[in-house]
């Protein structure tokens, strides 16, 4: 259906700009029911999108902020393919003490999602150490030399519990103010081993040593299979040692 989707949202509702929200799909500043919000519009399965709507409305109810989606009239939460989600206002944190605060709430995060079920279709970087593919990962396109330097970062986690991890706390997906860190963009969320969220700038998260290198291992390869084959993909790829 596309955009014409959004009249489901009411009559008032209208589309104002687009905004990047990366390859996968056409995000745009909206207006529903008088108040500014965003529209993202992809091809993920209703069961990708149910699993993802329902973790921020969990989240949001444990006092996080992130885009809550907003329903429809007749109350569904996505509808062919949209989401409309509250929008976030917000910088990137910049400072080693802001960084910090993102890292607390990362970790409020993994606290609240221990036991999460698994996002549709997808597979956490233990299960990679045997699959070759999941959702938008397949190990098989990749070059065996690089498939083997994943999947040696990636066995390293074994052993560590697993729960919901953002995927992408990457600056342009975090949004904070003086009183709160808001994350945005969960288009990569999934259950995994909370290291993959935490090798972040000015070792934030106050991982010692090891543990900084187990996570900055395994997030390297992470990225590296998930983008396969971009500009992106392939430096990060260079990051990963050889086994």
């Amino acid at each position: 259906m596309g955009w014409e989707a959004l009249s489901q949202w009411g009559a008032d509702v209208a589309r104002i700009e687009p905004l990047s929200g990366g390859v996968a799909n056409d995000v745009w500043s909206v207006r529903v029911r008088g108040h500014l919000a965003v529209g993202r519009l992809g091809t993920r399965s209703d069961a990708d999108l149910a699993w993802e709507t329902e973790l921020l409305c969990y989240l949001d109810r444990e006092g996080l902020t992130v885009p809550v989606p907003i329903p429809t009239t007749d109350g569904r939460l996505f509808a062919d393919g949209l989401v409309v989600m509250t929008h976030v206002e917000g910088g990137p944190p910049e400072t080693q003490a802001e960084w910090r605060r993102v890292a607390d709430v990362l970790r409020r995060l993994h606290r609240v999602t221990q036991g999460w079920p698994q996002r549709p279709g997808w597979r956490s970087s233990i299960d990679l150490l045997s699959a070759e593919t999941g959702t938008r990962i397949d190990l098989t396109a990749m070059p065996s030399e690089g498939v083997a330097r994943c999947r040696a970062a990636w066995a390293r986690l074994i052993g560590c519990g697993t729960c919901v991890v953002h995927g992408d706390p990457n600056p342009r997906n975090i949004r904070m103010t003086a009183d709160r860190v808001a994350l945005i963009d969960w288009d990569e969320s999934h259950v995994d081993v909370p290291d993959l969220d935490l090798a972040l700038p000015h070792n934030a998260a106050g991982l010692d040593g090891n543990a900084y290198d187990i996570a900055a291992q395994a997030s390297a390869a992470w990225e590296a299979a998930v983008c396969w084959d971009d500009e992106h993909a392939v430096r990060r790829l260079t990051e990963v040692r050889a086994v």
